[in-house]
């Protein structure tokens, strides 16, 4: 409640809660505190007509109203609306039709592992990326404008709530887009369906990483010596620094890799599968 002094504001005036009107202490109660007192009445009721029980302001840009028909306000869920900074998002029904330009970006380690707006696990090394208002699980063909290079991605998260930025990329997804090193770049991106994306093998349980590369050598030959015999070594660079990945297969399937990763939970939990 805004005031508990205001009862009621109707066209024939202010109806006032006399017992909540300041009390001065007997003797003191002037005709000119009386005006003031009915003077911040006044402002407190102009207050109260424009905006309730304070201002909302809106940002440049900012969504109070959905786009017609479009939105997907009574789903639940991801499709609630939602608020960030000040600025409210509609998420869309469908992803159909859905073409923009902008700028895409990308978010990789400092959110490896943590939940994304749907619930799953962030895996900076998956074909994902972060939306403001596409439908969750809509794959999107992004396009590099500044190299013609293409990826498809699913979107798994919400994001990103920077001016001009349409489209947040998994690690993967801007290392295969030529994005990392930039970390922006023009992008066309245009939804092609919400159906699970096939990936194509062979695959490789991702164990763990080095900086020395002799470390991983030797992980190599443990793994190898317990049965892993397909278990290499392949170099890999982030944010300038050369690392070495410690990989188990090659398995045909995305489920024998995906049983292997389940077993090897407990030894390394960060462990993940790629698609080579």
């Amino acid at each position: 409640m805004c005031s508990s002094v205001l009862t009621s504001i109707s066209s024939t005036g202010l109806k006032l809660n006399h017992s909540a009107l300041p009390t001065a202490k007997r003797g003191t109660m002037t005709p000119m505190h009386a005006t003031k007192i009915l003077g911040l009445l006044l402002i407190f009721a102009l207050l109260a007509g424009l905006g309730g029980c304070g201002f909302r302001s809106v940002p440049p840009g900012g969504s109070i109203t959905p786009p017609p028909g479009k939105s997907g306000k009574g789903k639940g869920g991801t499709y609630r609306p939602y608020t960030i900074r000040g600025q409210t998002y509609y998420p869309l029904a469908s992803g159909e039709g859905y073409s923009e330009n902008g700028v895409a970006s990308w978010y990789g380690p400092q959110f490896h592992g943590r939940k994304t707006a749907n619930g799953e696990t962030y895996n900076m090394h998956q074909m994902t990326a972060a939306h403001r208002i596409l439908p969750m699980n809509t794959r999107v063909l992004v396009r590099n404008l500044d190299n013609g290079r293409t990826a498809e991605v699913r979107i798994n998260d919400r994001g990103p709530f920077v001016n001009n930025r349409i489209i947040d990329l998994s690690y993967a997804a801007a290392n295969a887009l030529g994005v990392v090193g930039p970390g922006t770049a023009r992008v066309h991106v245009r939804s092609v369906g919400n159906q699970p994306i096939r990936y194509v093998g062979p695959f490789y349980v991702q164990y763990g990483a080095f900086v020395v590369r002799e470390n991983a050598l030797r992980l190599r030959d443990r793994l190898a010596g317990r049965g892993y015999r397909g278990t290499r070594v392949t170099r890999g660079e982030l944010g300038g620094t050369i690392y070495w990945r410690v990989q188990i297969g090659a398995f045909n399937t995305l489920e024998q890799a995906e049983g292997v990763r389940v077993g090897l939970l407990q030894e390394s939990p960060d462990c993940f599968v790629i698609a080579d």
